[in-house]
């Protein structure tokens, strides 16, 4: 039909959306979305179809965009955020001045990353587009999961009828020489009438490895000089419940109860990755039957076992491939680059089979050059390259059961169902489970030290849509994402990310469920001191 009908049925789109997102409103009147715009989305010639905002909760704060992008993707909904490529328009709408800007990079702020809010204050937004192919079903599916994730039923059903009604007579008129009467648009059903949504357990094993008492106790010894913990006031002692690895990315969970740590975090965790015929990570993202796919490592016989329901077991050597034959490429893990090696037609059928689609086994390389962590963490010497497995973002995840008991009640609720703590467990993939006193303790402290290790707290784990699946059957719920959002207050962080500090020993460090657990507050954290009567914590 031309460009001008291209304009006028994507600009359509775009004000029907722009006039419902406008109305939008919580129960206590505060607005549901702050719109940026130049204008009143009432001429095409000068408005493109393109709607740049910011979502807000019930007090007007700016719920970060990178959140709004994981809640987004659980209805498949793809959007944009950031600053475009746009620094000035991004200072103009959001009110960043060039100090901020500045602060904000000091923050460790760069384009692309998901800080999405600094002090409060956003550093960019979101933004849909319509294309010629767009449809109002997809405008619908937009407005739906802006009414699902942040509005109650009575928040929407008067607005939703004044906006539609409003919409079908204003959007494009009558007289309007592009459209003809087969043109016109018709009447927008209520988008409250139809419905808003449309393994076994891990493998333990015990590994009996100690390093000798005497370079335990003089690492512990340095370790104590430079950091002790003081006690809280009356605190009960902080303890591993549970160790995880997960040998293969995104693969179910290899359960020990004590296990060596090497250079890149627990030994062969994430050591292992599956891709497609292009070479490309798959997760569960993509694969939710990953999660149904059991690795165990048996570290005297130096192989790796995987099995899955339905398949035969198939084993494969810890020994790094060595022969000529191997396949050595880069791939590419959260954008980073890293060396890796094919594990074969063997383990490329297997799972092939398994999956029902094309894909391959990689290892990563042992080359010193491979990937290392690039951000300069506070406490960690810009000097020190931390090196990473296929990890996202750190060596280690921790947890704390105190925090996912109280997330569980919250969840519960939602679902109206009872809820397993292992379920949760599970769902959130951590290396490290600890019982700590206090929920949500753990995001105050700097670093923490288990025996002779030493690990420096990185930051908060920013969860997605994988907490969704069923670690046991695959099955997705998106329920838990967004009760999560929910529960921590517009956020979606939920545990705490860790690096190891090489402490220069000759032997491996262990990991062991049941050892304590000393953190070290962060600077600006108030610390009730002991009593004199108490007993004080060492290193």
């Amino acid at each position: 039909g031309g460009m001008e009908k291209i304009k006028q049925h994507t600009f359509a789109l775009a004000h029907y959306t722009y006039t419902v997102l406008s109305t939008l409103k919580y129960a206590n009147g505060a607005p549901v979305v702050r719109i940026y715009s130049d204008t009143d989305f009432s001429n095409p010639d000068v408005q493109g179809p393109i709607i740049n905002f910011n979502m807000l909760d019930e007090n007007g704060e700016v719920i970060g965009f990178s959140q709004v992008d994981k809640m987004a993707s659980l209805y498949n909904i793809h959007v944009r955020t950031g600053c475009f490529c746009n620094t000035g328009a991004c200072q103009m709408h959001l009110g960043i001045s060039n100090e901020d800007i500045q602060r904000n990079l000091q923050a460790g702020h760069v384009c692309g990353d998901d800080i999405d809010l600094v002090d409060g204050r956003p550093t960019g937004s979101v933004r849909i587009s319509f294309g010629y192919m767009s449809s109002f079903e997809d405008a619908q599916t937009f407005l739906k999961f802006i009414i699902a994730t942040r509005l109650s039923k009575s928040d929407t059903e008067i607005p939703f009828q004044s906006s539609v009604t409003k919409l079908t007579t204003e959007s494009v008129p009558d007289d309007h020489p592009s459209f003809n009467n087969t043109d016109k648009l018709s009447p927008i059903p209520h988008i409250l009438d139809r419905e808003l949504g449309n393994n076994s357990s891990a493998t333990k094993m015990t590994v009996n490895w100690q390093p000798p008492e005497a370079e335990v106790e003089s690492i512990r010894a340095a370790v104590s000089e430079t950091a002790v913990p003081t006690c809280r006031r009356g605190g009960k002692p902080i303890t591993i419940t549970n160790i995880y690895l997960y040998p293969i990315k995104s693969c179910s969970a290899f359960e020990v109860t004590e296990w060596p740590v090497g250079n890149q975090g627990l030994l062969y965790d994430r050591n292992w990755m599956v891709v497609n015929q292009n070479g490309v990570c798959m997760t569960q993202k993509q694969e939710p039957r990953l999660c149904l796919v059991n690795p165990s490592i048996d570290l005297k016989k130096k192989v790796m076992v995987i099995q899955a329901e339905g398949m035969d077991p198939i084993s494969l050597s810890l020994e790094e491939n060595t022969e000529k034959e191997a396949v050595v490429c880069e791939s590419k893990v959260c954008s980073h680059r890293v060396k890796t090696y094919d594990c074969g037609e063997r383990i490329a059928g297997w799972f092939s089979l398994f999956l029902g689609r094309p894909c391959r086994l990689i290892r990563q390389s042992s080359d010193k050059k491979n990937r290392s962590h690039q951000k300069n963490t506070k406490g960690l010497t810009s000097a020190t390259n931390i090196s990473l497995s296929f990890v996202n973002e750190a060596q280690y995840l921790l947890i704390n059961a105190a925090s996912i008991l109280q997330l569980k009640e919250h969840i519960s609720a939602r679902l109206e169902e009872p809820l397993e703590i292992e379920e949760l467990i599970r769902r959130f993939r951590a290396n490290i489970v600890i019982s700590a006193p206090a929920s949500f303790e753990e995001e105050e402290w700097a670093e923490i030290s288990i025996g002779a290790l030493r690990f420096q707290v990185v930051g908060p784990c920013s969860r997605c849509q994988i907490i969704c699946i069923d670690q046991q059957s695959g099955e997705r719920n998106k329920e838990f994402l967004q009760s999560l959002s929910a529960a921590r207050g517009r956020k979606t962080n939920f545990g705490i990310y860790l690096m190891n500090q090489p402490l220069h020993s000759s032997f491996p460090g262990i990991l062991s469920v049941g050892s304590q657990v000393l953190p070290v507050l962060k600077e600006n954290t108030e610390i009730q001191p002991p009593s004199s009567g108490e007993e004080k914590c060492s290193g």
